[in-house]
């Protein structure tokens, strides 16, 4: 049986949603964690919220025999609670949790790292396709997420500015990706695997900005 998919994704592979909306998230939550010196789409380092076993590492679930399903907290859940809450309140099946933290560098640089991720690796037939999803924390002005759906052709490309409180769904095992931070400060955004259904589908209905909910 094919995974499930969402309709909403099936146009462009993401979704631009609201901001988020509620009591700002202390800025302490994600600059207290313990990050790991993890590589992936630059210059960067993980904080994990959420891992396979809930111990304080990085790798893909896979290793452990699970899919990028049913993560468990760990320690760092203490030290960014509303974070934590944040991805509970959404109401999906989740897997990796992290908190990024994307050093700057040129264009250049960037458009390098761009990558597909491997989010369904011993995903079972018939459950949900996992995506991601992104809530930005400390964007620098000029932060861009750049999509592309082929590597090397700059026609299939989206830019999509980013600043705190924007939230992005995206099915980066079927886009290119990678985010632009022209610095001067390293760029800061929560990122969550979650399993494409109708918890899902809600929240981001419930999330659209007002004129793509009327339209």
């Amino acid at each position: 049986m094919p995974h499930r998919k969402l309709p909403l994704l099936d146009a462009t592979g993401f979704v631009i949603l609201r901001d988020r909306q509620g009591p700002a998230i202390p800025p302490e939550e994600w600059q207290r964690l313990e990050y790991i010196d993890w590589k992936s789409g630059g210059d960067t380092n993980f904080a994990p919220l959420a891992s396979a076993l809930g111990e304080m590492e990085c790798h893909g679930f896979w290793d452990h025999g699970k899919p990028d399903k049913d993560g468990v907290w760990t320690a760092n859940r203490e030290i960014a609670p509303s974070l934590c809450r944040y991805v509970e309140e959404i109401g999906a099946r989740f897997g990796r949790v992290r908190v990024i933290e994307l050093n700057p560098s040129d264009e250049a640089a960037a458009l390098r790292q761009l990558h597909l991720d491997d989010n369904n690796r011993l995903n079972p037939d018939g459950e949900g396709w996992v995506v991601r999803a992104w809530l930005e924390l400390d964007a620098p002005a000029g932060s861009t997420f750049i999509l592309r759906e082929r590597r090397d052709d700059p026609s299939t490309e989206s830019r999509i500015p980013l600043h705190p409180g924007r939230q992005l769904v995206i099915d980066t095992e079927r886009l290119w990706h990678v985010v632009h931070n022209p610095g001067p400060r390293p760029r800061h955004a929560l990122i969550t695997s979650f399993e494409s259904g109708d918890a899902l589908q809600a929240w981001m209905e419930s999330q659209l900005p007002a004129e793509v909910a009327a339209g």
